[in-house]
């Protein structure tokens, strides 16, 4: 399971979503899907823009969860 951690990172950077989506190009509705993790996919040319935005790694905004690990406990 992926785990979108961008509400965080835009926390730590004090930046609010109107002004993140007006900067890397995309509506708040879309940048909405992406923070609550229902996108089915993301353009890396996106993933870059945030990134460049919030100065941050792909890895501060995405996280890997096994399932079945969580599972099995």
């Amino acid at each position: 399971m992926i785990i979108v951690n961008l509400d965080v990172m835009m926390a730590r950077r004090k930046i609010s979503s109107g002004e993140l989506a007006e900067k890397i190009g995309i509506t708040q509705a879309n940048l909405s899907v992406l923070k609550t993790g229902k996108a089915k996919a993301v353009r890396f040319s996106t993933l870059e823009a945030i990134c460049k935005a919030l100065d941050c790694q792909p890895g501060d905004i995405l996280e890997f969860k096994n399932n079945l690990i969580s599972a099995a406990l």
